[in-house]
């Protein structure tokens, strides 16, 4: 894996889901039929799926092992519901983690009336076949960091309001996700490719790299950035990883 940080584009996300069950999904990392053996994880990271689901759609129950789940609800109320006796409602600015461990079967849906939007990512577990755990965190404060147990993973939420900055967590990989807004990756140098993950040429001359909504970026060796909002609020998850993946 190279060391330059990467800007990948909303528009280059591979689009699953299906569409007659009023399901839209849109993966950053190769995942199920879409697979690309050069993109299967970042750090820890190995999904991060954007979800769009219309009212009364939802996942049938499924099965889990050895991952870390955790779910931010843009907009609407997911209903999830597993085989633990869990049954609870994520509303935006809730953090939702399911630990699979030895396995766990969990079904979710759009539980209200209008559109659901949410974004799940992945992550690989510290330890295999660990006990299912389940937490929710309600209306974490901005800037509050959620450690993940079990894995070398912190996740941080940012709110920031128009041309207000905040550092990115000083680490070996750290990936951040726009949710909404558009930021500006300050002191990323000449180090940042967006060629090769975006439809958009490379500018000339450089310029700090905006992202917008749907867009993210992998950073690895990420001391001494800066994220800025630009044009308005921003709203962003940055995931701040100190290790890759160990099996055995």
């Amino acid at each position: 894996m190279g060391r330059m940080t990467q800007v990948w584009r909303a528009a280059d996300r591979y689009r699953g889901g299906d569409e007659a069950a009023g399901i839209d999904t849109r993966h950053a990392f190769s995942f199920s039929g879409f697979y690309d053996p050069d993109n299967v994880r970042f750090g820890l990271l190995i999904a991060c799926n954007e979800e769009r689901l219309a009212p009364g759609a939802g996942f049938a129950p499924h099965r889990h092992r050895d991952v870390e789940i955790v779910t931010w609800v843009v907009e609407g109320e997911l209903e999830h519901r597993d085989d633990a006796g869990n049954s609870t409602l994520v509303r935006p600015g809730d953090v939702q983690r399911l630990t699979a461990g030895s396995g766990v079967r969990h079904s979710e849906s759009n539980a209200g009336d209008g559109p659901l939007r949410f974004v799940q990512m992945w992550l690989v577990p510290e330890e295999f076949g660990a006990e299912p755990e389940y937490d929710i965190v309600r209306g974490i404060a901005d800037g509050t960091p959620y450690a993940l147990p079990g894995s070398r993973a912190v996740l941080h939420v940012r709110r920031l309001a128009e041309g207000e900055r905040t550092a990115v967590p000083d680490c070996a990989f750290c990936y951040v996700h726009t949710v909404r807004g558009t930021a500006v990756l300050d002191g990323a140098g000449q180090d940042t490719d967006a060629a090769p993950h975006t439809r958009h040429e490379p500018r000339e001359p450089y310029a700090p790299p905006a992202l917008h909504e749907g867009d993210a970026a992998r950073i690895p060796d990420a001391a001494g950035r800066e994220l800025r909002a630009v044009d308005g609020p921003a709203e962003l998850l940055l995931w701040e990883m100190h290790g890759e993946p160990s099996y055995g």
